[in-house]
């Protein structure tokens, strides 16, 4: 069994089997934390930071956790909602008035948040290197008409979400949601999350291991294909995470890099009522709006049942994430995962560098810690 680092109580011990396991099994490196009250009750990592094996995974080790950044970006919004200074029920336009063009001048701040603005893609031609330019992608999208009525319906804005948010923030603070996310998030809670990367950290950043092309038809062939089909603009390549552009970059949907110990410590505050390790960032109300229903069916990019609420994916009896009906959760491209559960002030995270699937569902490794996890806290 693959030697795992890091600290863990007893009770959580099946978390540390848990890592293990996938390690030996289909894991590179990986990293898995269970924060309870505010405080890490299981810190682990293991295997290794390249795909040659050359190099082991170490306690700050930081990788490209792709979607699981929508929930930084997200609590970003609700802090801003919290203090007064953002409506979430608001027209977008009420903040960034260019935006109202071709028939968005309805279209609210929640719709942003909850995947249902009709806005998954760009209709104009990008390259990979344009969602690198705010100004550019973010004008695209002010210019763009909705796929369909928004608020209706969900369709996953892969891409395009954080650049909506991000540039709802950037307008009402005058910071980008990077710098914003460093000041009042991460700062504050010490927190090794970056959504812009400093060269200064590449040293430690596991680079990302791309999915298998599918060779054969199948149910990953089918996951490719829906892939490109809704988000084929630009033609993106998972490899394109570990150049230096992608990094330094500002992709608030999707270019965050840290680790399962910070993705957990940034999102207790959540879990915990608004306040982690002394640290308010949030009101217990400000913390409800993420229950507020926004959308529940199937979505219509991704093809399976979501309940979405404000920025995060909320438990339902299609995708039972967690015993306990306060829970939300998202997880990124290629497998990684965070869950917060209001009712057990619990937060379980799980990141790594292999990625399994060409498709955006994830897989099975992340569920396997958060299960181990929820064993735990039933142990008592």
């Amino acid at each position: 069994m693959t030697q795992i680092h890091g600290s863990c109580d007893d009770r959580f011990g099946g978390v540390r089997d848990a890592l293990a396991a996938s390690l030996d099994r289909d894991d590179v490196g990986a990293s898995a934390a269970v924060f309870l009250d505010g405080v890490p009750v299981a810190d682990l990592w293991g295997g290794h930071a390249d795909e040659a094996r050359t190099r082991p995974w170490e306690r700050d080790t930081i990788v490209n956790v792709w979607s699981t950044t929508k929930t930084m970006t997200a609590l970003c919004a609700l802090m801003l909602a919290d203090r007064g200074e953002l409506d979430l029920h608001a027209p977008v336009a009420r903040y960034w008035p260019e935006f109202a063009a071709a028939g968005k001048e309805r279209v609210e701040v929640r719709h942003l948040l909850s995947h249902t603005a009709g806005l998954p893609s760009w209709d104009e031609p990008m390259a990979t290197e344009d969602l690198y330019d705010w100004d550019k992608s973010t004008a695209a999208l002010a210019r763009q008409r909705p796929w369909w009525e928004p608020g209706t319906e969900s369709g996953y804005h892969a891409f395009t979400q954080g650049h909506l948010v991000g540039e709802v923030i950037r307008r009402i603070t005058g910071a980008s949601v990077g710098a914003f996310f460093a000041a009042e998030v991460a700062g504050p809670l010490g927190a090794d999350f970056h959504i812009g990367l400093p060269a200064e950290h590449d040293h430690r950043v596991a680079p990302v291991i791309p999915a298998p092309v599918p060779e054969s038809e199948g149910p990953a062939m089918e996951a490719a294909r829906l892939l490109l089909r809704h988000y084929g603009n630009p033609r993106f390549d998972a490899g394109t995470a570990n150049s230096a552009g992608w990094r330094r970059a500002e992709i608030p949907a999707a270019g965050g890099h840290g680790n399962a110990r910070s993705v957990a410590a940034v999102q207790s505050v959540l879990a915990c009522g608004g306040e982690a390790r002394g640290v308010r960032l949030l009101s217990e109300a400000g913390c409800e709006a993420v229950f507020q229903e926004q959308s529940n069916g199937k979505d219509r990019c991704l093809g399976v049942p979501l309940r979405l609420g404000m920025g995060y994916g909320l438990n339902s009896a299609e995708m039972p994430i967690s015993p306990n009906p306060r829970t939300c959760f998202w997880g990124g491209w290629g497998g990684s995962l965070v869950v917060v559960d209001l009712d057990a002030r619990m937060v379980v995270a799980y990141a790594m560098n292999r990625m399994l699937s060409p498709g955006t569902l994830g897989d099975g490794r992340g569920i396997g810690i958060v299960l181990a996890a929820y064993a735990g806290l039933a142990a008592g």
